[in-house]
């Protein structure tokens, strides 16, 4: 959402940042919405003061024992126009708050230009990407006997998959790992959210309106959880936070529902992308100035779980037509995956600024002062979890067995479990 005292002062600024978004110039159209609005408050006030004086002055009629009639149908012809007004005071409000809301973040200054993804610029890379191909995931668990599409479309349709066994626990396991590494060493408090989630809580985070067909909807009209962001951001939807409990961070290891509407034909085979998969989250609530180092802060918890796990990634930064509607600004993380021999997305890091706050009315009020200001909210993946078994699948997968090594860390949440076998699986059967 945006500030139209901002677009006021600054139009020409505000044109520039959404023709940077791929917009036409926005601020005309907006500007003169907020002039008649503020016309029709101006005479609204004039009429209240009218009626004011005309109110006081039945009184010193009635007082003084005379007929106030005249006047009290002044009062109501006054009180008539007031309805009217303040019927298309609401109306030009409502107009201009929906087209600001369906207006995207502006983007900060050091986002690159680009038109698509192609055009992300690199920050950084770690670790060596593993030199020979492997079969993809889903080919490793098809041949382990423990990954089927085939059974979850007969039950759900398609774009779901079963995992059993080994597959199953390791990516409980994952999350766990995840979990237990945010909490612990970066700080996160960790949050069980609810999965369903009503529009106001999907609008203060910008799913809605903008991206109603990406969601799942329930038949009791809330929204089936995109992503825990949703409800970890809106826990300080409507608040005034004392400053000095800046900033606030959340984790939680949720489910995630998704139509993926805008990924026909994409991906369709194994767990790339998928209408239910897990993700652990994480959410940063901060004070104006402190956001952009809480964005490389959540950046680096981010990378971290890929580090201990040995994954070799990439951090690239979006360019402004691929960053995404609320972002301010975004680093993706992407992990290297042998099978297809390239790096795919595995957490994007957005800093919001007080775009989020300003549909979700959350703000900070410093320490002895009286005066509030909108907080500023990050959120990012720590990461995927169907994405990070996906990358273990392929980067630890021993082509002498088709087995799947387990990671040094993983090994305590996987009770002590070496290796991911055939055998293994043949043995549970049998």
């Amino acid at each position: 959402m945006h500030d139209i005292k901002y677009i006021r002062e600054n139009p020409e600024a505000f044109d520039a940042a959404m023709k940077r978004r791929g917009k036409q110039p926005q601020s005309s159209s907006l500007l003169q919405m907020d002039a008649e609005r503020r016309e029709v408050q101006t005479e609204l006030q004039t009429l209240q003061a009218e009626r004011n004086e005309a109110s006081k002055k039945i009184g010193e009629i009635k007082k003084a024992g005379g007929d106030a009639q005249e006047a009290m149908d002044a009062v109501a012809v006054l009180k008539e126009k007031m309805g009217e007004l303040e019927e298309r005071e609401r109306t030009i409000a409502n107009s201009l708050n929906q087209h600001l809301a369906g207006l995207p973040n502006i983007m900060a200054d050091d986002v690159p230009d680009g038109a698509d993804e192609d055009e992300n610029v690199e920050v950084h890379s770690w670790g060596e990407p593993k030199g020979d191909k492997t079969p993809e995931h889903y080919e490793i668990g098809e041949a382990l006997g423990m990954m089927d599409a085939e059974t979850a479309a007969k039950m759900s349709g398609s774009r779901f998959t079963l995992l059993s066994g080994g597959l199953a626990r390791l990516e409980r396991a994952l999350g766990m790992f995840f979990l237990d590494v945010h909490t612990q060493e970066h700080g996160y408090t960790e949050v069980s959210p609810p999965l369903m989630i009503k529009d106001d809580a999907m609008f203060g985070t910008g799913q809605l309106p903008k991206f109603a067909e990406d969601q799942f909807r329930t038949t009791r009209d809330d929204w089936l959880l995109p992503t825990s962001e949703v409800p970890l951001t809106n826990i300080v939807s409507g608040e005034i936070v004392d400053e000095e409990y800046l900033p606030r961070r959340y984790t939680a290891f949720t489910p995630c529902f998704r139509q993926e509407a805008g990924a026909a034909g994409k991906d369709t085979r194994g767990m790339i992308r998928q209408h239910q998969f897990y993700k652990v989250e994480l959410v940063s609530v901060t004070a104006p100035e402190e956001s952009e180092a809480e964005h490389e802060r959540m950046l680096g918890c981010a990378e971290t779980v890929l580090k201990k796990l040995e994954l070799p990634f990439r951090t690239v930064v979006l360019c402004s037509g691929d960053t995404g509607f609320g972002a301010r600004k975004t680093y993706d993380i992407e992990v290297w995956l042998p099978g297809q021999e390239r790096y795919r997305e595995i957490s994007s890091c957005s800093n919001c600024w007080d775009f989020q706050a300003r549909r979700m009315n959350a703000r900070t009020r410093p320490k002895g002062e009286k005066q509030t200001r909108f907080v500023h909210t990050l959120n990012g993946s720590g990461v995927a979890v169907g994405r990070a078994l996906i990358a273990v699948m392929e980067n630890y997968y021993d082509p002498a067995d088709g087995g799947i090594f387990i990671p040094e860390v993983l090994k305590p949440y996987m009770g002590g479990i070496e290796k991911i076998t055939k055998e293994e699986a043949a043995s549970k059967a049998a």
